[in-house]
């Protein structure tokens, strides 16, 4: 078969074929007298299967290695693996499946409403009211625990629930008043420095070391993510908060 029923077959477009070509990841056939590339039954089976292992997220590295593994077997070994390859793409869409389902039968779709369940559940209790800092924060831990792995969100969950607790959540509810009212204060407000130490001591120490290692590089952290967004004033009370934090770590 030639190029554009090879792409066909499989349901990719002709210039996926060359690109996977380009990348070494889907040999290209010799060409015939005519000028044109024969492709096979084989070719078929492994351009669909690099085009699962690809969906499954796997990196240029590990395609490239598991396509390697596949030129020592033989065609049946390698349709078992491309089925193998299906039916976890069908356990991952079913798991979104589940988690859309979830969302489409609730009442009240937020923001923090796409994160699981035990992240939104603490969102919702420490965002809970109308500060405008509590909805940035909630945006902010939102992408957090959109990104992180599932580990890692649960991880965050454990070191954050102490915060959900009725007397923290109410200071917690008064701080972010308190960044509100400071939103426009001038940088020399003597309230900036109060403010920043009563934040340090709301945080348990569980949660400062982290805070500060995923602080991030340039371009790349919360706090600067949160700079972007925050009035100046507010930014010197998160200055003025790390460098307190650094100072018990």
């Amino acid at each position: 078969m030639r190029i554009g029923e090879l792409a066909a077959l499989v349901g990719v477009s002709t210039r996926t074929v060359r690109h996977y070509h380009h990348l070494g990841l889907l040999p290209e056939p010799e060409r015939l007298a005519n000028g044109y590339r024969e492709y096979r039954l084989r070719d078929a089976v492994l351009l669909s299967r690099i085009r699962q292992l690809a969906g499954l997220g796997m990196s240029l590295d590990e395609l490239r290695d598991v396509l390697a593994d596949d030129q020592g077997k033989d065609l049946r070994e390698v349709l078992q693996e491309l089925d193998a390859d299906l039916a976890r793409q069908q356990e991952a869409i079913a798991v979104r499946r589940a988690r859309l389902a979830v969302l489409l039968a609730g009442t009240d779709l937020r923001p923090d409403s796409i994160v699981p369940p035990d992240m939104a559940a603490v969102l919702h209790d420490l965002s809970a009211g109308a500060s405008t800092f509590a909805a940035l924060d909630r945006e902010l831990l939102t992408l957090v625990g959109n990104v992180a792995d599932p580990a890692d969100r649960a991880h965050l969950v454990d070191l954050m629930r102490p915060l959900t607790e009725p007397s923290a959540l109410a200071r917690g509810h008064e701080l972010y008043r308190r960044l509100d009212e400071l939103a426009e204060a001038s940088l020399d407000d003597g309230r900036l420095a109060e403010l920043a130490g009563d934040l340090a001591a709301h945080l348990p120490d569980d949660l400062v070391r982290p805070m500060i290692e995923n602080a991030g590089s340039q371009g790349s952290g919360w706090l600067e993510a949160l700079n972007d967004e925050m009035t100046p004033a507010q930014v010197e009370v998160f200055r003025l908060l790390m460098i307190t934090l650094k100072g018990r770590v």
